[in-house]
């Protein structure tokens, strides 16, 4: 099959070079609103082609959560295969970042950490790993705006085994800093300016600098942009470029490399279930700008 029939959300594509192989990871399930049935996983050699669906994470019977399966993200770490994703809690009704590991990348992954990593109190959603100069496991995250209003980018700083927080989190940055956000008009929140935070992902520039991914709106219209941290480190502090990524109803992107070498983008548009399709562009960084270029499937 090709990207046209795969239906997905918050697409992640982890490369494994040596097999020549990228697998796509995504919020997976029909109805992403409703029931989690688990995540599936696509395998292809060129973005264009898939094989699949392989189901790689079903839930147990005594699982923590059986609603919202959202956005998780598999990276080749400390010599496994490890999955960020976000849970809807059965106990609180909270949403929260949980880690799972694997020994390959197709599964099956079973929890690591007892419940989300993120804080009990907090609806939290779209964990990101991020592995700073000293090698220390961070994990970016959104503390969600349908609980604060103003959406929040945070981090929170982990064990080595990704299992639990090894401090307390940090508040990055607030949606409406952002110079090309407005305000998400809500029915369910008629009355309050709602700034969304969405899909926080970092990555190092050519150079060694440091930006970050993260979603939001544009009149109702999903959008990303790119944030740049001015120390160099996780804890920013944080500048926003003034004008959105992609604005045209796509986002949730992450990065990574193609196996000429070339960094792509990877987004779902449109943001509407369930068309929502995944999308690879190719990304540049020139004097100190994150730019988008050429759509790479079709």
């Amino acid at each position: 099959m090709n990207g046209r029939d795969i239906q997905i959300r918050d697409p992640f594509v982890l490369p494994l070079e040596a097999e020549g192989l990228y697998y796509l990871f995504g919020s997976t399930d029909k109805n992403i609103w409703g029931p989690g049935t688990g995540f599936d996983a696509y395998v292809s050699e060129d973005l264009s082609s898939w094989e699949g669906p392989h189901p790689v994470f079903r839930p147990s019977a005594d699982f923590f959560a059986d609603t919202n399966f959202w956005a998780p993200e598999v990276y080749a770490y400390a010599g496994r295969y490890y999955m960020f994703a976000t849970f809807r809690r059965k106990d609180n009704g909270r949403l929260g970042t949980a880690t799972l590991a694997a020994e390959r990348p197709l599964g099956p992954f079973e929890p690591v950490s007892e419940g989300p990593v993120t804080p009990e109190a907090w609806s939290s959603l779209d964990g990101s790993l991020f592995v700073d100069d000293a090698g220390e496991p961070w994990m970016a995250f959104c503390h969600e705006w349908q609980q604060i209003g103003d959406g929040e980018v945070c981090a929170v700083r982990l064990t080595a085994d990704l299992s639990r927080a090894a401090g307390d989190p940090v508040t990055l940055f607030r949606a409406s800093e952002a110079p090309w956000t407005t305000p998400y008009v809500s029915p369910r929140y008629p009355d309050t300016a709602n700034y969304v935070t969405d899909g926080p992902y970092l990555i190092r520039g050519n150079k060694g600098g440091l930006y970050m991914l993260w979603a939001s709106f544009i009149d109702n219209k999903y959008a990303l942009g790119v944030a740049r941290s001015e120390s160099g480190g996780i804890l920013g502090p944080w500048t926003h470029q003034p004008e959105a990524l992609y604005r045209n109803d796509g986002g949730h992107g992450m990065v990574f490399r193609l196996f000429d070498g070339r960094r792509a983008l990877a987004i779902h548009a449109p943001n509407r279930t369930p068309e929502e399709r995944p999308l690879f562009l190719e990304l540049t960084e020139s004097e100190g700008t994150i730019k988008i270029g050429q759509l790479l499937n079709d």
